[in-house]
């Protein structure tokens, strides 16, 4: 049995709320909502709070090691573990970078930067692959010349710093395991950490070689290795960060797929100036004009089947839609993709 109305007042994050004549079973959806959405948000408050935690926990750790190991491959006279502090070090740079990028990246809107900051993180993505190539550059260049000249190297000194740098880069995986799908930046960091075990791996494997044979050129090819490995670790790195500074198409996406699925939707006509980017990597973005098929379709209904289908295909949820009821608004209507048998059809 229904309840009769009654005022009411409730308070939720932007103020005091007050509805009017409605009934309990109303009031009662209202404030659940209202509860749902302060849930979300502090769910989302403490999974980042809990991300950057882990960030610095992992920051810490690598800077200590990274410290560790450079006195290490000085010790014992090391191209493999200074190789592997170097990329140690561009760990501390993604992490740090990562960090202050996501701190950048909750900055709102402004005036002149309308699309907030948010490709900070992808600028600071770049910026570590760079900086890992040059990395990569230094050891080739002293590799090359242990590779004529071969020093000695004391393999046991060699052996203990790599195992323990390999159980440090697992414990740093196992903490950006879990937010390494959250951003470009931190899934690099993340890519960056288990390129670092291998490379540690890599230098514990050199060690037994040089403790069983005695042969100390393994140590700058070593150091080889892990330096191609930081490369390829690198590329799609900085190819993913400049597809999205170019505002390519988020990988994933096919625009033609997109176009074909827009011009089967009833009430279309055809699509031009259609455009798929991204700002951070995270969420895909779409802007097009979409010309009606016949000038009785309903503009709002074509509007919302689109949105619809483009959030629930392809994952997009800012799309931004011009609808038009002629071809008058596109100068030059030579090429555009119609519908046979429809108003287009005979514009051309």
């Amino acid at each position: 049995m229904e309840q009769s109305p009654r005022d009411i007042g409730f308070t939720g994050r932007s103020g005091v709320y007050k509805t009017e004549n409605l009934s309990s079973n109303a009031i009662t959806q209202m404030q659940s909502s209202t509860r749902e959405v302060m849930h979300n948000h502090q769910h989302i408050a403490t999974r980042a709070w809990d991300t950057q935690t882990r960030l610095a926990i992992a920051f810490f750790m690598t800077a200590a090691f990274t410290v560790a190991e450079v006195v290490g491959g000085i010790l014992f006279n090391s191209l493999a573990l200074l190789a592997d502090a170097g990329h140690m070090l561009s760990d501390i740079l993604a992490l740090g970078l990562t960090w202050i990028a996501m701190r950048i990246g909750k900055r709102l809107p402004t005036d002149r930067l309308t699309f907030g900051f948010k490709r900070s993180e992808i600028l600071a993505a770049l910026l570590n692959g760079f900086a890992l190539w040059a990395i990569v550059a230094i050891i080739f260049y002293e590799a090359a010349h242990r590779l004529l000249k071969p020093q000695p190297v004391i393999g046991l000194g060699m052996l203990l710093v790599a195992l323990v740098g390999l159980c440090v880069n697992l414990l740093m995986a196992w903490l950006l395991f879990g937010s390494r799908g959250e951003s470009l930046n931190i899934k690099s960091a993340y890519i960056h950490v288990i390129s670092d075990a291998l490379g540690s791996l890599g230098a514990i494997v050199g060690a037994v070689v040089i403790l069983t044979t005695g042969l100390f050129w393994v140590d700058p090819l070593v150091s080889v290795l892990i330096g191609l490995l930081i490369v390829y670790s690198s590329l799609g790195l900085i190819k993913q960060s400049i597809n999205i500074l170019m505002e390519g198409v988020p990988s994933g996406l096919d625009v033609s797929e997109i176009e074909q699925a827009v011009l089967q939707q009833n009430g279309v006509c055809c699509v031009y100036d259609l455009h798929v980017w991204s700002i951070s990597g995270e969420k895909p973005a779409l802007s097009a004009h979409v010309v009606l098929a016949e000038s009785n379709v309903d503009r709002n209904e074509v509007l919302m089947d689109l949105s619809k289908l483009l959030k629930t295909k392809f994952n997009i949820d800012h799309a931004t839609i011009q609808i038009e009821a002629t071809h008058e608004m596109k100068p030059g209507a030579e090429g555009i993709a119609c519908r046979p048998g429809t108003a287009c059809g005979e514009f051309r």
